[in-house]
């Protein structure tokens, strides 16, 4: 039932189908994005990553903390809009008081441009999408300290004692990992450009060809694949994960109709998150 797809080093696992469900896992970095189904190897994953409030996005939350719960974990840390931070909670307490037991989560609220440390040596940083409803997508990068040019031929031993010394050595730099950005306008990419340097983003692409016009792609504020290809050559990620492909179109087309459509160079780096054959999950 779950979809796998290798991403340089990181692993995007699970479903998307756009309407329907999305959840996604990147075991490396322990993140869930969105939560539409929640599959029983899901569940120990503790951080879950909200882009907005519609049911094919967090339908699933209950059904992922009744897994943890079995499992006796605690509540999972939950980045989410902070629009919704009070109706989710709220919604969580009706259905603890239905199951007689509480539905809690760590609930981390954010705004467009905050920052939140997600593991030891992991950050991510929230950005605006576009969206009928609050949404949110999120980036996220590791800080790495590199030595300044003029101290690089210093060995081991005098960056050590320099460093004691309290001279500043180092440069600090962001490592941009992974973004996520679904259900949105493709406007985004010109609002927050770094997107299109991380090394890997993962991004909806709900219609692929004449039989939704751009303009209906863009009232219901989803991405057509036109669209990006008008921006083909800005894309500077190693990978690009397309994934929300509307059910609409069997999964070999998708596969299919990106071979046929998208210029050779962005093609290359396309991962479609869609079975090479067979029917949508579920």
């Amino acid at each position: 039932m779950l979809l796998s797809v290798r991403a340089l080093d990181m692993t995007v696992e699970g479903v998307s189908v756009g309407g329907v469900y999305t959840a996604l896992r990147v075991p490396e970095l322990d993140v869930l994005l969105d939560i539409g189904l929640a599959p029983r190897s899901f569940a120990a994953t503790g951080n879950v990553f909200l882009s907005h409030g519609h049911a094919d996005h967090i339908g699933a939350l209950n059904t992922l903390l009744g897994l943890r719960g079995l499992g006796r974990l605690p509540p999972p840390r939950v980045f989410l809009p902070g629009e919704i931070r009070e109706p989710v909670e709220a919604a969580l307490a009706s259905l603890g008081k239905i199951q007689r037991r509480p539905l809690e989560i760590d609930a981390v609220p954010l705004s467009p441009g905050d920052v939140s440390q997600v593991q030891s040596t992991l950050w991510v940083r929230a950005f605006r999408t576009h969206h009928t409803v609050p949404s949110l997508g999120f980036q996220f990068f590791r800080r790495v300290q590199k030595l300044k040019p003029e101290h690089r031929g210093l060995s081991g031993t005098e960056v050590a004692e320099r460093r004691r010394a309290g001279e500043d050595l180092f440069l600090s730099s962001e490592r941009l990992e992974l973004a996520y950005a679904t259900d949105t306008l493709v406007n985004v990419l010109d609002a927050v450009p770094s997107l299109l340097t991380s090394r890997v983003l993962v991004m909806e692409c709900s219609f692929l060809d004449e039989r939704k016009s751009v303009e209906s792609a863009r009232e219901k504020y989803h991405v057509h694949l036109s669209e990006l290809i008008e921006r083909a050559d800005s894309f500077q990620n190693e990978c690009l994960v397309l994934m929300h492909f509307s059910q609409a179109y069997a999964p070999e087309e998708v596969h299919r109709i990106l071979e046929r459509r998208c210029p050779e160079h962005l093609h290359r780096r396309i991962i479609a998150f869609a079975p090479r054959q067979g029917t949508w999950p579920g």
